[in-house]
């Protein structure tokens, strides 16, 4: 049970990971993008971006993810998910500001909490709790946790180079049946005004005081259909 939530647990970081909100007009892979109006428009059915996964305990790739949004609504964004090489899709939900809400395998309400709050400045924190249920087996989670804008920074993936703000998140889950069943999790993440979401998230995850994950995601590439 426990390898199976912790695995489920990967799902909602990268879940959390995968998608855009803007991307430049007619480039799919830009050298750079800056934090002025005019490289930021509305989010578009298409809209599409991959991310590498990288296990930086063993000093692997883990996937290959490329995502596509599906839907768009006043409340919600729909991502479709695909791990290159593999069979079969992954669906998610978001709220706008990137709160997951839903990713197939976790249920999170109101949302997961791992999105970002406006205004964005340096200093600027929030808490977050959570309500979370591993749909497969109906184990449920309750889960706390805070961020805090560390400021910003200039950073560069293999997408481009973007002005960033700098988030910590720090988050720990109990499990609702056995409340010694305990996780930890502390994520590192850059979100780019200029393309309203992250170019890069880093995530330690602690299991009872045990280091289980280091993973970080990079985005590699995003463009519009």
């Amino acid at each position: 049970m426990r390898r199976a939530c912790f695995a489920a647990l990967l799902l909602m970081l990268a879940s959390s990971t995968m998608s855009f909100a803007q991307s430049p007009k007619g480039d799919t892979q830009p050298s750079a993008a800056s934090d002025s109006d005019d490289s930021m428009e509305p989010l578009q059915l298409g809209d599409h971006w991959t991310y590498e996964i990288r296990d930086e305990i063993a000093g692997t790739v883990k996937a290959t993810i490329a995502t596509v949004v599906t839907d768009i609504t006043p409340t919600d964004v729909s991502i479709r998910s695909e791990t290159l090489g593999t069979p079969g899709f992954g669906f998610l939900v978001f709220d706008h500001l990137w709160n997951a809400k839903d990713n197939s395998t976790w249920k999170y309400s109101p949302n997961d909490g791992t999105g970002i709050k406006q205004p964005l400045t340096a200093g600027a924190a929030w808490k977050f709790q959570s309500n979370d249920t591993f749909v497969a087996r109906g184990a449920a989670f309750k889960r706390s946790g805070s961020s805090k804008v560390i400021g910003e920074e200039s950073i560069t993936t293999r997408a481009g180079t973007f002005n960033a703000f700098r988030i910590e998140t720090k988050y720990e889950g109990r499990n609702v049946a056995d409340p010694t069943r305990t996780f930890q999790t502390q994520l590192t993440t850059w979100y780019a005004p200029s393309v309203d979401h992250w170019v890069k998230r880093t995530s330690k995850t602690t299991i009872s005081g045990h280091v289980n994950d280091n993973t970080t995601i990079e985005l590699i590439e995003f463009g519009r259909r």
